[in-house]
C-alpha cells in the first residue's frame, strides 16, 4: 500500500517542478489528488534523466530509462519510493502498461532527437509524453464513460504540451538545444533554426507563433468539451487547468510573440485571480465549456482575429 511518505515525496517534487500543474491538483478529491502526486513525480522523474544532458552520458539515460520502464511496470524490484508507488498505482487504478510504454519510449526519443520535421511527428512525439499522461489521469478519475473522456483527454494533454512548448522555445534552446516548432510551419512562413538558436525575433517568427497557437487552441476547444465526460468531483480541477495553462497565450500575445528574448512566466497572483474567475463562474454553472468561454484568454470565434491585449514594443532584428 502507498504509504504517506511516498505520497509526500512526490507532492514535493510537483511543488518544485510543476507550480501550475499543483495549483490544479490541489482542488482535485483526496481519491484523485494523492495519486496525482504519485503519477506527476514518476513522470518528472523520468524527464529529468533527459533533460540533465549533462550529468549522464546517452548510453547511460537510456539504461536509467528502460530500468524506470521495468520498474514502473513492476518487472523488477525498485527501491525508489516514487517508482514503487507509481508501480502500485498502475496496478490499482489499471493503468495500461501501454501508456507507460509509449511514455518512456518518448522520454527515450528525447535523447537523440531535438526537430521534428511536420507536425504529424511532433503529435507522435507527444502521444508519449503528453497525451499518453491524459490517459492515465483519465484511468485515475474512473469516469463512467472513459470512452467518450479519452479522447479529449488525449487532446487536452497535446494542448497543454504545445502551451509549453510555445511558451519555452528559448529554455528549450538554451537548456536542452531542442526545437518543438515543425519544421513546415518554419518553412511556411521562412524562418530558420539559426534565426530561432540566435533569438532573432521578427514578423515572420511571430506568424509562425501565430499559427502554432491557433493550433494548441483547436485542441483546448477540443479537451475542454470533454470534461463533462470527467466525475463531478474532478471536473472543476480540470477545468482550472485548462485555463491556467492557455493563460500562457495571452502573456505570449502580450509580449507581440516574442518568446526568444525572455520566457513569460504566469505570476503567482494572476494564478489566484484566475482560479477565483474560474470558481466564481463554476458557481453559476457546472458546464466546463460555458465556464471556459467566459475566463479563458481563448477565443470561440476565428482566434486568428482575435484582437489581443495591448503589446510590448516587438524587438527588431
Amino acid at each position: 500500500m502507498v504509504d504517506d511518505d511516498q505520497i509526500e515525496q512526490s507532492k514535493s517534487i510537483q511543488q518544485r517542478t510543476g507550480k501550475t500543474f499543483h495549483l490544479a491538483t490541489r482542488v482535485l478529491p483526496k481519491r484523485v489528488r494523492e495519486a496525482t502526486y504519485v503519477l506527476y513525480a514518476f513522470f518528472r522523474v523520468a524527464d529529468e534523466v533527459v533533460d540533465d544532458a549533462d550529468r549522464d552520458t546517452p548510453e547511460q539515460q537510456r539504461a536509467t530509462l528502460e530500468r524506470l520502464r521495468a520498474e514502473a511496470l513492476g518487472e523488477q524490484p525498485t527501491d525508489d519510493p516514487v517508482l514503487a508507488a507509481f508501480s502500485e498505482m498502475r496496478e490499482q487504478y489499471g493503468i495500461a502498461d501501454e501508456d507507460v510504454n509509449v511514455f518512456i519510449d518518448a522520454m527515450l526519443t528525447d535523447i537523440t532527437k531535438s526537430r521534428y520535421e511536420t507536425y504529424d511527428e511532433l503529435e507522435a512525439y507527444m502521444d508519449g509524453s503528453a497525451a499518453a499522461v491524459g490517459r492515465m489521469m483519465t484511468a485515475v478519475m474512473d469516469p463512467g464513460e472513459a470512452d467518450k473522456a479519452l479522447p479529449h483527454a488525449t487532446a487536452l494533454g497535446e494542448a497543454f504540451q504545445l502551451s509549453n512548448f510555445l511558451r519555452d522555445v528559448r529554455e528549450d534552446v538554451v537548456e536542452r538545444d531542442r526545437i518543438y516548432l515543425p519544421q513546415t510551419t518554419l518553412d511556411e512562413y521562412g524562418v530558420t533554426d539559426e534565426q530561432i538558436r540566435n533569438f532573432e525575433m521578427d514578423e515572420q517568427f511571430a506568424a509562425v507563433m501565430r499559427a502554432e497557437l491557433h493550433r494548441a487552441e483547436h485542441l483546448y476547444k477540443k479537451g475542454v468539451a470533454g470534461i463533462k465526460f470527467l466525475p463531478d468531483d474532478c471536473q472543476f480541477a480540470v477545468l482550472l487547468a485548462a485555463v491556467l495553462y492557455a493563460e500562457h497565450h495571452r502573456l505570449i500575445r502580450r509580449r507581440n510573440y516574442d518568446v526568444l528574448s525572455k520566457t513569460p512566466q504566469l505570476s503567482g497572483p494572476r494564478k489566484a485571480l484566475l482560479g477565483a474567475k474560474t470558481w466564481l463562474r463554476w458557481q453559476f454553472t457546472k458546464d466546463p465549456e460555458v465556464v471556459f468561454k467566459k475566463v479563458s484568454t481563448v477565443s470561440y470565434h476565428d482566434s486568428r482575429s482575435s484582437t489581443p491585449e495591448p503589446a510590448e514594443r516587438l524587438p527588431t532584428r
